[in-house]
């Protein structure tokens, strides 16, 4: 999506925000997620969604990017910064409700946070057999000094509730701790994430307030090496979750610094929006984030050590030349991971399968199939459009689906 049409859609998200109830019901038919329940059995049976099944083994399939919502109402421990509960701010505001209805949170007052997990469950018995979902915890943004500071954190997501919900739903889901490495207790914490099965850890720079090319993170470094823990970096252009003036944090080069100390990265999104400076050429013009990238990806040090997750490059707001270098990039394919950034897929004007029928890239049968399967289970939709995508033959191969063995033990 250009950027005035994703200025244009934030607009209108905060438009029907500020016009309360009315709005939301005027929007409802064209932009709100449905919420239907299991899908009816002509459905779940279609060839399109046995095609996409064909060839995997279901208890390999994880999801491997999937985000916890919730507002804190359940003694979950889950914080949302003020901003995203005031008209004062309508985009965040809309972001907040878009989300919630994208998880089928939004119309469960007092239990919110149980209504988005009970969601999840529903969602993920829609699916084949062993298949699971790998939950983000997600850290207040820190100072340079270590210190949280809530005012500047969108949301908190502690690692506790995290861990717990693995425990209480034990073969659904799995669960990477989120952790700023500048925090004083930041290895203990990270010692004590792996005792409670952690299967990686996430930061998002631009929200959190870390560099990862810092010296700051050295010792963080080495016990995630130690662990053989990977990293899990938001990179590119970050506008759903703010920290402040900190975009650059997520320039896919400072990741350099990781990989040279052996640790196993993996870049959310293949950095697949906005630009970066260029930092190998001081004064030049700003690169789009995934040319930086695909750069990384190339490089020595790359090897066996620099991954990427697919979630959110099958979004408008990405160019549809990504999913064709990924597509083409067959170089690149055991390195990639497929997650579905949810709840985003069931916020409905996001992703598009007429879109990409459009760009020659998947049958036009399959729309519609697709368009109906994520008004009843956005995780499923998000899944089947991606094995379905097709470049002269070509889609992504089963190991990119099949993740579970690079989160059991390291890849050779």
């Amino acid at each position: 999506m250009k950027p005035g049409r994703r200025r244009f859609l934030l607009g209108s998200l905060a438009g029907v925000a500020a016009l309360g109830a009315g709005g939301w019901s005027m929007a409802r038919s064209s932009v709100v997620n449905p919420c239907r329940a299991a899908l009816p059995p002509e459905l779940a049976t279609h060839p399109l969604i046995r095609a996409a099944w064909s060839g995997l083994d279901a208890s390999k399939v994880w999801d491997v990017h999937t985000h916890i919502a919730g507002i804190g109402d359940g003694n979950t421990g889950i914080e949302i910064g003020p901003e995203m509960t005031s008209l004062f701010h309508p985009i965040q505001y809309a972001q907040r409700l878009f989300f919630m209805n994208a998880g089928c949170a939004h119309k469960a007052p007092g239990r919110v946070d149980q209504s988005y997990v009970e969601r999840l469950e529903n969602l993920i018995d829609g699916m084949a057999p062993g298949f699971r979902i790998l939950l983000f915890a997600f850290d207040r943004f820190h100072d340079e000094a270590g210190q949280a500071h809530a005012e500047r954190s969108t949301f908190y997501v502690p690692n506790a509730y995290a861990a717990g919900l693995v425990q209480k739903h034990n073969g659904r889901f799995e669960w990477a701790a989120s952790i700023h490495p500048y925090r004083t207790d930041a290895v203990d914490a990270l010692q004590q994430a792996a005792q409670q099965g952690t299967r990686a850890v996430k930061w998002l720079p631009a929200a959190m307030g870390m560099d990862p090319a810092s010296a700051k993170c050295d010792a963080f470094y080495r016990e995630l090496v130690r662990r053989d823990l990977p990293l899990i970096v938001h990179c590119g252009k970050e506008e759903a979750v703010k920290g402040g003036d900190t975009q650059h944090l997520g320039n896919p080069l400072r990741l350099r610094r990781a990989l040279d100390a052996g640790v196993r990265v993996v870049v959310a999104h293949c950095a697949s929006m906005g630009e970066d400076a260029d930092l190998d050429q001081a004064g030049t013009p700003q690169r789009p984030s995934f040319d930086l990238f695909a750069r990384l990806m190339d490089e020595p040090r790359a090897m066996g050590r620099l991954y990427a997750d697919i979630s959110a490059v099958i979004q408008r707001n990405r160019p549809v030349s990504v999913v064709r270098t990924l597509l083409e990039r067959r170089d690149w394919h055991g390195r990639l991971l497929n997650g579905s950034d949810y709840p985003v897929p069931g916020i409905l004007p996001l992703i598009s399968p007429s879109a990409w029928v459009r760009a020659g890239l998947l049958d036009a049968a399959a729309a519609t199939v697709l368009e109906t399967v994520r008004e009843h289970n956005p995780l499923l939709f998000d899944f089947v459009l991606k094995r379905s995508l097709r470049l002269a033959g070509q889609g992504f191969p089963v190991n990119v689906f099949e993740t579970r063995p690079f989160f059991e033990k390291a890849p050779s």
